[in-house]
């Protein structure tokens, strides 16, 4: 089926959508930003921090970035050599108490690193400058467990697969990468590369985040991840908006249909953000809350004004905690 790609832009602050722009779903994150930040600068964002998941990385993205004077903070694959490196100097000290955070229960570190700079100038050529780049380091010890724990049974199921002369093809390459197989008058014999096997784990458990403004690893993993409000937002447009089947006929349609959900997104994440800052989720759902509300009825007769049906005192208490004015009669 064909594939659509919305991307959408919230405010840190407000916790709120404010654009959007629908995209083919053959086009990779990395592409987008350069039209993203065009689209912002005349809406008049034009100083701006991007907080950006993995999907955006790229060398091209980050020089485009630098250029515009942006400030960012992204996540970044630690199966990326630039990173595994920078973190080597560090490595063997990481897992000190004195890095340990005892409320994410995280080990953590940041280092400062020159980013190469390029942006080719028409006229001049290829510039090459240094910049500044943060790079905060993320060990989670039970994540390391379980990825490692993983990988082990993958290596026993493997091995198996040797043993028993039952070799899947797909799994060819692994065979070769962790294992030294020479052929025996009654079987096989089996030998692990010990280097190889250690050379994978030695990263399991890390993560990082990249970004050019000064900070400490906490205060950029808090930034982070309220990046989730974004990832929620778009459970809400695939469930609660029922936007996973588009079902629209016409290019006219999609358009309207995506408008619709969008506003329709404006008003469920300030209800989320409302029901967070007021303590509402204690005792509802967004889903118990709203039924709450939907039973409030309205009459309407030729000749006559609306007129509201009862509302009662802890329907009006949602209202106000909403900051919403109870509805009235006209």
């Amino acid at each position: 089926m064909a594939q659509l790609n919305l991307a959408i832009v919230f405010g840190a602050s407000s916790n709120l959508p404010f654009y959007y722009r629908k995209l083919a779903g053959n086009i990779p994150d990395s592409k987008t930003l350069r039209h993203l930040l065009s689209d912002l600068a005349r809406l008049g964002f034009d100083k701006v921090k991007l907080v950006m998941d993995r999907g955006f990385y790229s060398e091209a993205n980050i020089n485009s970035l630098y250029h515009n004077h942006l400030k960012f903070l992204l996540s970044v694959r630690m199966s990326l050599s630039f990173f595994r490196k920078a973190l080597d100097p560090i490595y063997d000290s990481f897992r000190s108490f004195e890095h340990y955070n005892a409320e994410y229960e995280l080990y953590t570190h940041t280092v400062t690193i020159d980013w190469d700079y390029r942006y080719e100038r028409p006229y001049k050529g290829d510039t090459l400058q240094k910049r500044r780049l943060y790079i905060h380091y993320y060990f989670n010890i039970e994540q390391a467990a379980e990825e490692e724990k993983a990988f082990d049974n993958r290596l026993i199921a493997l091995r198996e697969e040797l043993l028993s002369n039952r070799r899947i093809k797909a799994h060819a390459a692994l065979y070769e990468k962790y294992f030294k197989v020479k052929t025996l008058k009654r079987g096989v014999a089996i030998q692990v590369r010990k280097d190889v096997v250690a050379k994978t784990k030695r990263y399991y458990g890390f993560f990082a985040l990249a970004g050019n403004e000064k900070m400490d690893a906490i205060s950029a993993l808090k930034i982070y991840r309220n990046k989730d409000v974004v990832e929620k937002a778009f459970g809400n447009l695939k469930e609660r908006l029922n936007m996973r089947r588009l079902l629209v006929s016409s290019e006219q349609s999609l358009e309207g249909k995506l408008f619709v959900a969008f506003v329709a997104l404006i008003y469920l994440s300030y209800i989320k953000k409302q029901m967070q800052e007021k303590g509402l989720y204690k005792t509802y759902t967004l889903g118990t809350l709203l039924d709450k509300l939907d039973v409030i009825e309205c009459f309407e007769a030729p000749g006559y004004k609306m007129r509201v049906g009862e509302i009662l005192e802890k329907q009006k208490d949602i209202y106000t905690a909403l900051d919403v004015d109870p509805p009235a009669s006209l």
